[in-house]
């Protein structure tokens, strides 16, 4: 079966947990407050669409190309980018929950994250050289041979970040946000 080409659709409630997507390539299209919960995204493009109030934990995203993409206020629990396809990949995240998710090498340059929870995230090796983190929880994220040059952390909180063992020149820190630099050498700083 070949595949499909979708252009301008709204998807709305939509349950794409019992109902597949069809693959293919979606152009411009709007998905809101659609359940892709453990869905099969393997193989389906995503060109300039955008996922409202979405449920995508889960999802198995093997070759899912996500070009110019928004997520807003999606749950996106557990998810798997680095199988993603690679080429072109970039979107934009704003309050979303990406707890347990993986961008592992995953090279993600100039990306926003806006208001989102990132709890036990793995960064490790990813290039996020200029990404913006605006808001966002970095509890137990992990930052491992990540490259974080010209990134902005001003806003964020809760990460813990080894300068030895990541590339961070010229990467954007709060007075306040330091101590998620120091972690490592178990001191005490008081204001």
């Amino acid at each position: 079966m070949d595949p499909i080409y979708i252009e301008d659709k709204t998807f709305e409630k939509v349950d794409f947990s019992l109902i597949a997507l069809k693959k293919g390539e979606y152009e411009n299209c709007r998905f809101i407050t659609c359940n892709f919960s453990n869905a099969d995204l393997t193989d389906i493009k995503f060109s300039e669409c955008e996922f409202l109030g979405c449920n995508i934990s889960l999802a198995k995203l093997n070759n899912t190309a996500f070009r110019g993409v928004q997520f807003m206020e999606c749950k996106m629990l557990g998810l798997h980018f680095e199988n993603c396809n690679q080429f072109g990949l970039s979107f934009s995240i704003d309050n979303c929950n990406l707890t347990h998710s993986s961008f592992y090498q995953t090279k993600l340059k100039s990306t926003i994250f806006k208001n989102s929870q990132f709890q036990e995230v793995d960064f490790v090796g990813c290039d996020l050289t200029a990404t913006i983190f605006d808001n966002c929880d970095l509890t137990r994220a992990v930052f491992e041979n990540t490259i974080l040059e010209k990134t902005d952390f001003r806003t964020a909180f809760n990460y813990s970040i080894n300068p030895e063992i990541n590339r961070i020149n010229k990467a954007k820190f709060s007075i306040s946000g330091i101590v998620g630099l120091l972690d490592k050498y178990d001191i005490d700083i008081e204001n």
